[in-house]
């Protein structure tokens, strides 16, 4: 079995794209629109990707214990990056030797968990 995508209602889905493709660093995969006007992203770099689905309903409810992982090169470089963009970061922590990271929050309210292992 392979995990295909991950999916999240998003509020507006142009604000959505620039933070996943901006701060997160997904490339826009497909874009379209489907019936009674939804629209349709999937975003990644290799097989997993993320589905944000747009409805016009701005009733988003997402589960504060949930959070999406990235892996980054430099934890320390992404941290400064996402700070110089006016994002609110909290951490970084290390767990352990080898592994360090920092959350921060999408528009949507989705928990975006950056980590760097060594």
């Amino acid at each position: 079995m392979e995990f295909c995508w991950s999916t999240l209602r998003v509020k507006d889905m142009e604000q959505s794209l620039k933070f996943y493709q901006e701060i997160v660093g997904l490339n826009l995969v497909s874009k379209f629109n489907a019936e009674n006007g939804i629209e349709i992203a999937f975003l990644g770099k290799r097989r997993t990707k993320i589905e944000l689905i747009c409805n016009g309903n701005s009733n988003i409810n997402i589960g504060k214990d949930i959070s999406w992982g990235f892996k980054t090169k430099s934890l320390q470089q992404k941290l400064d990056y996402v700070v110089s963009k006016g994002i609110t970061a909290d951490g970084p922590y290390s767990p352990n030797a080898n592994t360090s990271f920092f959350f921060i929050t999408d528009p949507n309210g989705m928990k975006i968990q950056f980590v760097e292992t060594k």
